[in-house]
């Protein structure tokens, strides 16, 4: 038996922490589903990895840990980071008070008000020290000031430091001997440099996104203190530990708590499922999936189009700016603990507040009293009490009708099956919404695209919001309850660098151009041999941020295949018409007669790592019929009608069964819910296929 016999991927939803443990010699796939643990998130997956264990795993044979969480996302939400101190360049203080000038929401709202600062003007600190936009230094560093505001911050009892000096991203070294005075003064303080999180142009992004990791940092390298700790105690053994990042790759736990890269684990959670989509479905994924992941808390939604997610640079989280690489992905809040409510004016809502894992939606048990959309599908038949979690957890329907009667049936003077439709119907319109939305400004017809649902609750919405969208076909993998975590053993190491230098195209030097380059991957492979990876196994991939001249926004241009070893003037006059065609592509026009400038340089390393690998089953010779996996009938209530639908067994499903609507599949960690005039089959690679008559 080899050491590294199995590889374990791990996801911590709002309810549930899902783990997908694949045996590398077998190919064979095991999943575990246990609460989470919101005050403590590393308890829930420590508890999920203690039931492999006493399944006869040995924890020393587990070779690879990947993992993907939502705790800095969390406490971003609930702000619960640390106490935060900022060093600005003197003058520029009120960077953090103006921002960008623009406000989110309703314009005409009188009541608006901007976030609060995460870096207050009483924790602000000025630095005299100046360097112009190439990076020379007009004023030098005033040490002084910067140890007098180090011990003031100090006392005024700060976790972590921010620094954010103009024109850092041309030259960090005034950041770089602060974060050394800083370390002498108070070692104990974490301090995030801008010119290492996010060294490119633009003052307020640079900055929001610094004040991110700086307030986060704190909280990530706890959890991975205690995730750690567990993990030796449990006998895991293992030094491939990895997180997952916002991206859709993958980094070491080392360098999520190092060089300001914390803050690329704000949207972890959801990315790997994208991955996972992309990976597992990639017939469906070339010509064009929509991911719909609806969990306990959210629903989140992401684009893939010709094999691969798609991506950006820029984001907003909880009204932050954060400008690192993402998955392209938008989140509301519709997942199965979303609680429904009466507003003021006597209209039913669901979200923006989930009941969570503790105590979660009132069929639980565990002191739930609110309704949520869980209540409602059990409410309705979809969900079967006696097989939550294949069995390992009993649903109480008198709960669901109660709480349901309570809070939504006899305040609006319904009955209950209809409140159940209402809070159903409510979820699967701003699931459809928010795709639709999404595809218009994609410019994408759905109606050639697949819908994937995974989550616990996403097959049971899928066919509704597949319905809305006029969406023909869906994809339910086969274990889509734990699809995010079976995402993180399917993907790379990944590590992203940018560093901005405004200059125009026809003023760059292909030798200019390639030593940026160079210096990044420089970088990058001295990372990589820290983090205990081999710097002669990376692949990189080379970029260019470009824009018309007077523009204020710019779009990546890939240089793959525009050059072999080294830039060449050839290159550079590719990457200009190649800018041409992606920006006519994206906005319907093309200013070719203008001036193109250089924005910034962006490097992507990539080490590949053994990923899973579906493998298409042969049909048997004498395979059983549909009809040998059902295991009864129920009665449900869809969209205000009643109606019997046939029960399955997922596992009983051999492939090319078919299966007629209406009839709900049950599985371990998901059920399926298949309406009248859609049918399903099983492919070969025990994906359930839904297609509409």
């Amino acid at each position: 038996m080899s050491s590294a016999r199995y590889r374990l991927g791990v996801d911590v939803g709002g309810t549930h922490t899902d783990l997908v443990l694949l045996d590398t010699t077998t190919g064979e796939l095991s999943v575990e589903k246990v609460a989470s643990t919101p005050k403590n998130p590393a308890l829930g997956v420590l508890e999920g990895l203690a039931r492999f264990i006493a399944e006869a795993i040995p924890p020393a044979h587990i070779g690879f840990f990947a993992h993907g969480t939502t705790i800095t996302t969390n406490a971003l939400l609930e702000m619960r980071g640390a106490k935060v101190g900022l060093l600005i360049t003197q003058g520029y203080r009120a960077v953090q008070e103006i921002q960008n000038q623009a406000r989110d929401g309703n314009l005409f709202d009188y009541f608006y008000a901007k976030p609060a600062a995460i870096a207050p003007q009483r924790l602000t600190k000025e630095i005299p020290e100046r360097c112009d936009y190439a990076g020379r230094v007009l004023r030098p560093l005033d040490k002084d000031a910067v140890r007098r505001a180090a011990r003031e911050l100090k006392d005024a009892g700060v976790e972590s430091i921010a620094v954010c000096y103009l024109f850092s991203f041309m030259s960090p070294v005034h950041e770089q001997e602060t974060q050394a005075l800083v370390q002498e003064e108070c070692p104990a303080v974490h301090v995030s440099l801008s010119s290492e999180v996010l060294p490119r142009i633009r003052e307020w992004p640079r900055l929001s996104t610094t004040l991110l990791n700086a307030y986060l940092e704190p909280v990530m390298v706890r959890y991975i203190g205690h995730l750690n700790e567990g993990l030796d105690v449990a006998g895991l053994r293992t030094q491939q530990r990895f997180l997952m990042q916002s991206n859709g790759g993958v980094m070491p736990f080392s360098a999520a708590i190092a060089g300001g890269r914390t803050v690329h684990t704000l949207f972890s959670g959801p990315a790997a499922g994208a991955q996972a989509s992309a990976h597992l479905a990639r017939e469906d994924a070339r010509r064009g999936l929509v991911t719909l992941d609806m969990g306990g808390t959210s629903a989140d939604i992401a684009f893939i189009e010709g094999g691969a997610p798609l991506e950006v640079t820029e984001g907003v989280i909880a009204r932050r700016q954060v400008d690192v690489p993402a998955l392209d992905m938008t989140t509301i809040s519709a997942g199965g603990g979303s609680i429904a409510w009466i507003d003021g004016g006597g209209f039913l809502n669901v979200g923006p507040q989930s009941a969570g894992a503790d105590p979660g939606p009132a069929c639980y048990g565990r002191g739930g009293l609110r309704p949520t959309v869980t209540d409602a599908d059990l409410v309705c038949g979809y969900l079967n009490p006696d097989y939550f979690l294949g069995g390992a957890q009993k649903l109480s329907v008198a709960a669901s009708r109660a709480a349901l009667k309570a809070y939504i049936g006899d305040p609006l003077q319904m009955d209950v099956t209809a409140a159940a439709a209402g809070i159903q119907r409510i979820v699967d319109m701003r699931m459809a919404d928010e795709v639709r939305v999404f595809a218009a400004k994609r410019g994408v017809d759905l109606s050639a695209f697949t819908l994937l649902p995974f989550g616990g609750a996403g097959a049971v919405h899928a066919a509704a919001v597949a319905e809305e969208l006029g969406m023909r076909r869906i994809l339910v993998p086969p274990r889509p309850g734990a699809f995010s975590a079976l995402g993180l053993l399917c993907t790379d190491v990944v590590h992203d660098y940018i560093r901005s230098e405004l200059r125009t195209l026809a003023s760059v030097t292909a030798d200019h151009a390639e030593d940026i380059f160079r210096q990044l991957e420089g970088t990058a492979r001295a990372e990589l041999a820290a983090e205990g990876m081999n710097p002669a196994d990376a692949r990189f991939a080379r970029e260019l941020d470009l824009r018309y001249t007077g523009q204020g926004y710019e779009l990546r241009t890939p240089l793959e295949g525009l050059f072999e070893c080294r830039l060449t003037a050839a290159t550079l006059r590719a990457a200009r018409d190649k800018f041409d065609d992606r920006h006519a592509q994206i906005h319907g026009h093309a200013a070719k007669e203008r001036p193109v400038e250089v924005v910034s340089y962006r490097l992507r390393v990539r080490v590949a790592v053994p990923k899973y690998e579906p493998r298409a089953a042969a049909p048997s010779p004498s395979p059983r019929p549909a009809a040998a996996a059902v295991k009864g009938q129920r009665m449900i209530s869809l969209n205000g009608t009643t109606m019997q639908a046939t029960l399955y067994e997922r596992a009983r499903l051999d492939i090319g069964a078919t299966v007629e609507g209406a009839a709900i599949v049950e599985q371990f960690d998901a059920t399926t819910l298949i309406p009248p005039a859609w049918s399903g089959r099983v492919d070969g690679y025990g994906n359930l296929i839904l297609a509409r008559a």
